[in-house]
């Protein structure tokens, strides 16, 4: 058996013990002091094999000493600190370890796979494999919010970082890897019409809630299924009381695009909406907000590379494309190699039945540390 994977093995107590520990500090996005009290855990449990720094805004950049004399550029995997679920969850919905599998708030997304990449670091520290680049892990504090205090930090790293391993989850019960994303878009189209009562001065009235009703059928209608572009009208607001011809409505619309140039197309088309009763305005705010991951000749040669490092674990690894976003859409939009999926292999995530494969952790584990191996080598 591969020494990695022989050590996960036997380290499986001790890596189950660490995602409880992460799983059972509650940390939502929207609780800056419960995320503090996050980084504060990490940085504890990282302090005998690392070096930390923690950012303003809560994200924390974790350096890892690790053997192999001098390093060449840097890995970076990124991950992040928040979760979908609210303070108290764990009250309703604790951490167990039952039927093959691990449960509990935020353990697929992605609590368990910033474990395993701590656990992969361990394990080629202790097994004293030789590393060739500087290997680092940042994890930020709204990737589950948009990461709008978080780019930055993400790009600028990324864009002096060899390859970027993103900790999210695999792809359906087998893990596949991610090697493109959809892009993001978030727009915000609101209608403002004239007001008037709705029994004396009907006629007067301009109603922002019928103008809205036509223009979401226009928006709705810039789907394309085969070209994998997505346009939902999702959230819908509107008018004060139903004796009133509404003077304001609006809604909100998520884009899913495959490739830039889509975005571009479709954020044209929603400017360019008209109004059909002249005497309303119509107002779109919004942007993509995570660029496209596609799928390059130097995301292909990193995927390759963790494919020949499973193999030599005795796992076949494939890849899969998905209409979420990641941090990695970000840094795969600069050009760097990116690879995606990488975390735990489970299902549920932001779901009541959220867990992970527990007999997927040790090769989870020991294909991080081999596939960070190899790419120093690179």
């Amino acid at each position: 058996m591969d020494a990695v994977l022989e050590y996960a093995h036997a380290a499986q107590g001790k890596t189950i013990g660490l995602i409880r520990t992460l799983v059972e500090c509650e940390s939502p996005s929207d609780d800056p002091l419960l995320l503090d009290q996050f980084v504060a855990l990490i940085c504890d449990v990282v302090a005998p094999v690392a070096k930390t720094k923690v950012y303003r805004n809560g994200s924390v950049l974790i350096d890892f000493d690790l053997p192999g004399g001098r390093k060449k550029g840097r890995i970076l995997a990124i991950g992040h600190c928040d979760t979908v679920w609210p303070k108290g969850t764990l009250q309703s919905m604790p951490f167990r370890q039952a039927d093959g599998r691990l449960w509990g708030p935020g353990v697929l997304d992605m609590k368990a796979g910033v474990a395993l990449f701590i656990q992969a670091m361990r394990a080629l520290r202790d097994l004293e494999i030789p590393v060739g680049a500087k290997v680092s892990l940042l994890l930020t504090p709204d990737e589950e919010t948009g990461s709008e205090s978080s780019r930055a930090q993400i790009e600028s790293l990324a864009s002096k970082s060899r390859a970027v391993l993103v900790l999210e989850p695999g792809t359906g019960p087998t893990g596949k890897l991610k090697t493109s994303r959809k892009g993001v878009g978030r727009y915000l189209v609101r209608v403002r019409g004239r007001a008037a009562h709705s029994g004396i001065d009907f006629a007067a009235g301009a109603s922002a809630v019928v103008e809205l009703a036509h223009q979401i059928g226009q928006i709705a209608a810039l789907s394309d299924l085969e070209r994998g572009i997505t346009v939902n009208p999702g959230v819908v607001a509107g008018g004060t009381r139903s004796n009133v011809v509404a003077e304001h409505a609006s809604v909100e619309v998520d884009v899913r695009v495959p490739r830039l140039k889509d975005a571009e197309a479709i954020d044209r088309k929603l400017r360019r909406l008209k109004p059909r009763d002249r005497r309303c305005a119509i107002e779109v705010t919004g942007a993509l907000n995570r660029p496209p991951m596609e799928r390059t000749p130097a995301i292909a040669n990193l995927f390759a590379l963790a494919r020949d490092a499973a193999a030599g674990l005795g796992l076949k690894l494939e890849e899969s494309s998905t209409g979420g976003g990641s941090d990695g859409n970000f840094t795969a939009a600069l050009g760097i190699p990116t690879l995606d999926g990488l975390g735990a292999v489970g299902e549920g995530a932001h779901a009541s039945h959220e867990s992970i494969f527990a007999d997927r952790i040790a090769d989870r584990t020991a294909l991080l540390a081999r596939l960070v191996e190899a790419v120093s080598r690179t």
